[in-house]
Formats: C-alpha cells, sequence, structure tokens
C-alpha cells in the first residue's frame, strides 16, 4: 500500500513536471501527460461506476478538459489536486447529463421488492369487473404497459425494449397499475 502511494507521488511529480514543460510548447511532454493520465483516470473513475464503459467516456472528457485547461496549472501548487479536481467535475458533470437525459423515466421503486411476488394472470384480472372502463381513465402509457405485461403477456423485458423504458420502470408501472384497479374494482 505505501509503496503504490509513492508511486501514485512519483507519478505526480513526473507530471507537473510534463505539464510545465507542455505550457511552454513541448508537444512530447504534451502528448506523454496524456498518455499516462488516461489510465490512471480510468483507474481511479472505474470503481466508483456501475457501467465500466462510463469509464472510458469520462476519461475522454477529462483529457479535452487537460486540454483546455492545462495553462490553468500553476507548477508552484501540486499537480494531484488539480488533476483530481477535473476528473469529479468531468464525473459529476457525466452524471449530471446522464440522469437528466434519464428524467423522463425516472419511478419510485419503494415497492419494489413486492413486485416479484406478485403474480397475476389474465383470469385472476377479469374477475375484477368491468376492466375496459377502469383502463380507458389510464394515461396512454400506463394502459398499454399493464395491458401488454398483464393482459397480452408480454415480459417486462419485451415492454421495456418497446416502451423505451427500464424493466424496474415497467415493472412499477405495471404493479401500481394493477393495485388501483383492484382498489377500483373492488
Amino acid at each position: 500500500s505505501s509503496w503504490v502511494r509513492v508511486m501514485a507521488d512519483q507519478n505526480h511529480v513526473k507530471w507537473a513536471e510534463l505539464a510545465e514543460q507542455a505550457q511552454k510548447g513541448d508537444k512530447v511532454a504534451y502528448g506523454r501527460l496524456l498518455r499516462e493520465i488516461a489510465p490512471y483516470t480510468k483507474n481511479i473513475l472505474l470503481p466508483s461506476l456501475s457501467n465500466p464503459d462510463w469509464a472510458d467516456d469520462i476519461t475522454q472528457e477529462v483529457l479535452l478538459s487537460i486540454h483546455k485547461a492545462l495553462y490553468t496549472y500553476s507548477a508552484d501548487r501540486p499537480f494531484r489536486p488539480w488533476l483530481h479536481s477535473i476528473i469529479n467535475y468531468r464525473k459529476l458533470d457525466f452524471f449530471r447529463g446522464h440522469y437528466t437525459r434519464r428524467g423522463d423515466k425516472s419511478v419510485a421503486l419503494e415497492n419494489l421488492a413486492d413486485l416479484e411476488s406478485d403474480v397475476t394472470t389474465p383470469e385472476d384480472i377479469a374477475e375484477l369487473g368491468n376492466i375496459d372502463s377502469e383502463l380507458a381513465k389510464l394515461p396512454e402509457p400506463q394502459r398499454q404497459i399493464f395491458e401488454m405485461i398483464k393482459i397480452q403477456g408480454y415480459s417486462a423485458q419485451e415492454v421495456a425494449e418497446k416502451m423505451d423504458m427500464s424493466v424496474s420502470a415497467v415493472k412499477v408501472s405495471a404493479h401500481r397499475t394493477l393495485a388501483r384497479l383492484k382498489e377500483n374494482l373492488g
């Protein structure tokens, strides 16, 4: 552990020197700096990401940020905090964009544990009463999900792919719709 720390400290000192040389126009030092920082950055990111492909995307963003902000590095300051602030900022920026794009697909999952045990057949649903009028009152996506899973027999995975949603969001929607129908139909 201490050996790894010493090696990391040596790399940061070396990278500080390469950054200084790159600021003065040394293209070889600049290329070497980016080549050495890339795998380091990826290794820093990987343990904190659920999707390993994201590490490559964020690493590319880090390298672009270093390219754009290299002039801001000051040789009288340690290199590690400067680099890590860029890594952290780019990681946060990536997640901000990722979750903003997913915003229309987010679903509260407080009842997720109950979903697997709540298996209902189309025959069970038919016993609930006048389901057609209750289904007509539902928002279109919610009605579609329910009909595809509970009436037409599609799997949650198939519905998720057709509706461009996550599997868990489809399961939650079907579960909540069934609960609503049971409540409304007695």
